[in-house]
């Protein structure tokens, strides 16, 4: 009701001071003064006696320059010195009667091309102290309040620049002023939300600052987990714990999360690190955004302590049985480029196991070289891998027992099935190769 009671008197104050500007230029200025210098500019200072926060300070100066521009902007400067006085008491009275919380103690008038207006205030009993600030976070998760209250650090500033040293009735002058103040300092640390606030004047004003998020929103989140270490499916334990993570981002607004996708990466990453099975396998998660409306979330964990692999495999166009095999490829990491595995194919066609141990060395991040010894066929096999892109992998084995070679081309389809291309020499067909 007091905003409202201040807007409807404020433009009832500016037609009375205009009228009263008019009616003290009717009586005072002199008919003869029409050549020599005359006033080009005002320069305005207000001050008080105790502490004039710089904002309202601004919008004080503004008003007694625009009360001073009206009443001596183009007269004589011999007119003016000669009328000082009458023109010191016409701002006296005006501007005393648009003051809320001050009165004007005196004015004085440096007649110049510039002249100077300088205005002492004398503050009523009562003034603000201190304030404080709190900043409410609408709609959002923790987690996201949490990025927002960071950035919103220093908000008490705007209001303590803005508050302090006022008087307690004067806050009335400050509401637009702080407004601005608070838009500004949003567009620079959080301009992805916009904020209002209300305030309680007292000796300690407390403020509190609503924070809302400004459109567009991140309305539907895609969950993908992927591992080529451990068998995808093992993370299925997982994907509830992940897709409430990445909930928490519906919602929130675009261009907020783009800003902070490092650190909501992170907090995803560590919710599946700190898991038990996570830590006992050595598993890293890392997480990708694309961020938009519609956003994806690509969550790869890895570990550099295993390599566990299960496939199925079906062949197409190839002669002979057991053209579908499951295989499970179990590793330990003996370095970064070193590894001993067991592997193990199962043969659903004719329900028969086949074993085998081996080593395999990396000789560059692109290229595999390995050995096994088949414990069913009692054979060696050696093995080659080249990856020549994301998507395509060039691969060669040979079984010394039959002295039977078999290269293949291979392409990623997408994390869960690949299609190889297979020829050795006594056919060519092709693989589907599923990965779990």
């Amino acid at each position: 009701m007091k905003g409202l009671i201040h807007r409807v008197q404020a433009p009832v104050c500016w037609l009375l001071i205009g009228c009263m500007v008019l009616l003290f230029q009717q009586v005072a200025m002199p008919s003869a003064e029409a050549a020599g210098a005359r006033v080009e500019g005002i320069q305005a200072l207000v001050e008080a006696d105790m502490n004039l926060p710089p904002l309202i300070q601004n919008r004080m100066q503004a008003s007694v320059k625009t009360i001073s521009e009206q009443l001596l902007l183009g007269h004589a400067l011999g007119e003016v010195q000669t009328n000082n006085q009458h023109y010191e008491d016409v701002v006296h009275e005006v501007f005393d009667k648009v003051l809320v919380g001050y009165s004007v103690r005196s004015v004085s008038i440096q007649p110049g091309n510039e002249t100077l207006v300088r205005v002492v205030l004398l503050p009523w009993s009562d003034v603000i102290q201190r304030t404080e600030v709190s900043v409410a976070v609408d709609g959002m998760p923790p987690e996201v309040k949490a990025l927002v209250q960071r950035d919103m650090e220093g908000v008490g500033l705007v209001f303590s620049q803005g508050l302090t040293g006022l008087p307690i009735a004067a806050t009335d002058w400050t509401n637009g002023v702080l407004k601005r103040s608070l838009n500004d300092f949003m567009e620079k640390h959080l301009p992805e939300f916009r904020a209002d606030f209300d305030m309680e004047p007292q000796e300690t004003t407390t403020v509190k600052v609503v924070v809302y998020p400004r459109l567009p929103v991140v309305r539907i989140v895609d969950l993908n987990m992927r591992s080529s270490t451990v068998p995808n499916i093992t993370l299925l334990n997982h994907r509830q714990l992940m897709q409430e993570k990445v909930n928490l981002m519906i919602g929130v607004p675009v261009a907020f999360i783009a800003r902070h996708e490092a650190e909501l990466c992170r907090l995803m990453e560590s919710a599946l690190d700190v898991t038990a099975d996570f830590k006992a396998y050595g598993l890293h998660t890392k997480v990708g955004l694309n961020v938009g409306e519609s956003m994806v979330v690509m969550s790869r964990s890895d570990t550099d302590k295993y390599r566990i692999r299960l496939q199925g495999w079906a062949d197409i166009g190839r002669s002979g049985e057991n053209t579908t095999m499951f295989r499970m490829h179990a590793g330990k990491k003996l370095s970064p480029v070193d590894e001993l595995f067991v592997q193990s194919d199962f043969y659903p066609q004719d329900v028969s196991w086949a074993w085998a141990l081996g080593y395999a060395r990396g000789v560059d991040p692109g290229t595999q070289l390995a050995v096994r010894y088949d414990m069913r066929k009692q054979r060696f096999v050696i093995g080659a891998e080249r990856k020549l892109s994301r998507r395509w992998l060039l691969r060669y084995e040979y079984r010394w027992s039959d002295q039977r070679g078999e290269a293949a081309l291979r392409y990623k389809m997408h994390d869960f099935l690949s299609l190889e291309y297979v020829v050795d020499k006594k056919d060519r067909w092709l693989r589907l190769i599923g990965n779990f």
